[in-house]
This record gives C-alpha cells, structure tokens and sequence, in this order.
C-alpha cells in the first residue's frame, strides 16, 4: 500500500509550520510525508532523492521563494504537483495568482483562526480534497502513459485519462465539438441573454484562457462561480480583467448585470440573480454551503434558471465534485444551452463529468474552443 500513498515533500521556512503541515498531513491515511525544506533551493535538491508527487510550498522563503522554485520546477521538467501555501492578505493572493498562472496545481489559505485546533481544522478540509485530486492523478497516470492505451476517446467516455491542463482538440475529421443527446426534457433555447460559468480546481488558468478571448462587443453579462476563499477572488477578477477587453469585476452585490461586464461571486458569500422592474441585479447572501461550497455552482444556476429560463447558457468546467450539475439540470428543463468542458483539457475531470453523465450538457469542448463557442451560442 505505501507505494500507492501519495508522496508529499513540505516546503517552508517556518519549523512550526511545518510542524503543522507534517501533523495535518499525518491524518490523512493516503499521503506519506517524505521530507521537509526551508526554501526552494534545498527543495529542489531532494527531489530526485524523495520523488515526491506533491509539494507544498510557501510564498515567501528565504533562498528561493516560491515563484522561483515554480519556475526552476519547470525547467527542470520535475513531474510533481505543486500546491502553493498563501498568505490570506491580498498581496498574497495576487502572488498566489500569478503561482496558478505559471503552473501550480492548486492553493491553499494559511488559516487565520484564533485556535491552533480551529486552523488544523480549516488545513485539513483545504487539503483533503488536494490529496484525492493528486492521489487519482497517480493511480492514473502509470496505466494511462503506455503507447497501446494512446487512442482516441470519445468526448462523453468515462474518467480513463491523467488530469492534466494540456490542450488536445479534437483530431479531423472530427467537428470541434460534438452534440450529445440530453435526457432532460426541456423547451427549444431561446436568444441567449446571459452567461453562468461554473468552475473549480484549474479554473484560474482555464478562466485565463477563457475570459480575454471573449470580444470586445460580447453583448451579454457573464456570471462566474469559482470556488475560491474571500480575498483570492477579488485578486482573481483584477488578474482576469488586466488581460481582457471586457470588464470583469468581483460582484458586491446589487450591481445591475450589465452587457459585456463579467461578474465573479466573492468567496464566503453566495451569489444569486434576481429579477427587478429595473432589470437584472446581482444579489449576494449569506446562505448556507452547498457541496461544501460557499459560493456554490448550483446556488447561482438555479437562480439564472428562475430569471433567465431558456435565454440562459450554462458553462461547466473543470473541478473537483459535482456542484453545478443540479443547477444545470434545473435550467436544462427551463431549456438553457449547456457546454461542458473536455476530459483531456481539464484539471481534473470531475464537475463536467458529472454533468456529462446525468445528460444536461448539448456540446463538450476542449479549453482552447470554450471562448469561441460561447461567442458562436451568445450570437
């Protein structure tokens, strides 16, 4: 059993830290902690000696700083998930984004709780879903990186590749995207008035890749949950709206949706639309979590479903668990178009999954072509 356990070398620059890291780790029965470091540099030197699968790495070290470490990472073309160890300011979250920028697998918060218990508490349930992330990806991958298992499989096909973030379009002759039959009935779409995003793990490079192609006279608003703690969004929508022509914006509640501006939930606060004599507006509350998520996907769907009926569109992207596939089923039936994100572009393969098995999604798409088939579906 100890060669399928998850490998996990922790890099920080705080012995307590590590302490707390190596303890919260410990509780997890499928993760072997293999070795510690205080910065980046002797890090990378250990590597190859321990060959972690994981590596938690903190910000700010020392030596070597994490941005760097990232950066010799893949240079050097080390097969090892990073999860960056941030800060819950807002300069950490910016830095944090520029990390899932260059390649890091995820994020988690250091916790700021006013007991040592209360912030192994919130260690544990960040990493938690980390670990079976990293874990599914090495059962994976051995099995799935020989040449006979190299062929071509359909979009609709069951979890049998690794989660990576790389691009595969679909090879000719095949369309760029296919249709598949939805087992919810529902009424024909209508002209497509708004567009819900729902997103998780990998989002922040997949909404990079997404966001900036979205043109200049895009005529309809774009809603966005990604799952994400207070502070990272706001960091995320000012990352997101330097790269595109649109405007996009961390919602504060009330705003009126507006054509052309893209809205993302902030974290620790649920985010719904709600129908005004004025028009549309953004309503944001205080609602329990649901999936474990605060904003959550079907929080936000269900409510596009209510407003929006079959003038809605419904994106779902990469992610870990099934939020969003209740919402999507909720406006599939009011007749909304659905498109979900492919197997092989995404993260991890589980939010579209989800949706792709219970019949709500009309097209699957890799990443590289979400822009342009929401633009093709808005017009």
């Amino acid at each position: 059993m100890t060669q399928k356990k998850v490998r996990v070398l922790i890099v920080d620059d705080t012995v307590l830290y590590r302490k707390v890291l190596k303890d919260v780790l410990s509780l997890l029965p499928d993760v072997e902690v293999v070795g510690t470091a205080n910065n980046g540099k002797i890090a990378l030197d250990k590597i190859d000696q321990l060959k972690p699968d994981l590596m938690t790495l903190d910000l700010e070290m020392p030596v070597m700083d994490g941005l760097t470490t990232l950066r010799e990472l893949q240079r050097l073309k080390k097969d090892v998930a990073v999860v960056m160890v941030s800060a819950h300011t807002s300069e950490g979250a910016a830095v944090t984004m520029k990390a899932l920028e260059r390649g890091a697998y995820d994020f988690i918060a250091k916790p700021d709780g006013l007991s040592l218990e209360e912030n192994r508490k919130s260690l544990l349930q960040q990493l938690r879903p980390v670990i079976l992330s990293v874990a599914t990806r090495k059962i994976l991958r051995p099995a799935l990186t020989k040449p006979e298992r190299q062929v071509p499989v359909r979009p609709s096909a069951p979890v049998r590749k690794p989660s990576a973030t790389v691009v595969r379009p679909p090879a000719a002759p095949q369309p760029a995207a296919q249709t598949i039959s939805h087992t919810v009935s529902s009424p024909p779409p209508g002209r497509v008035s708004v567009v819900a995003i729902g997103i998780s793990t990998g989002g922040p490079n997949a909404l990079a890749e997404v966001i900036p192609k979205l043109p200049k006279n895009f005529r309809v608003p774009v809603v966005i949950v990604q799952h994400m703690p207070p502070v990272f969004t706001k960091a995320l929508a000012e990352s997101l709206n330097n790269k595109s022509v649109l405007q996009v914006i961390e919602a504060s509640g009330n705003e009126r949706l507006e054509p052309g501006n893209i809205y993302i939930a902030p974290g620790g606060k649920q985010m719904k639309v709600v129908k005004k004599a004025a028009g549309e507006f953004l309503q944001l509350t205080d609602d329990p979590p649901e999936n474990h998520c605060k904003p959550a996907v079907d929080y936000l769907f269900r409510s596009i479903s209510t407003v929006y009926g079959n003038r809605a569109l419904g994106v779902i992207m990469t992610g870990m668990g099934a939020d969003g596939v209740k919402g999507l089923k909720t406006m599939k039936q009011q007749g909304a178009q659905v498109i979900a994100q492919d197997e092989s572009s995404c993260v991890v393969f589980g939010m579209p999954m989800e949706a792709i098995r219970a019949g709500v999604t009309d097209v699957i798409v890799p990443l590289v072509q979400i822009a342009s088939e929401i633009t093709h579906r808005v017009k």
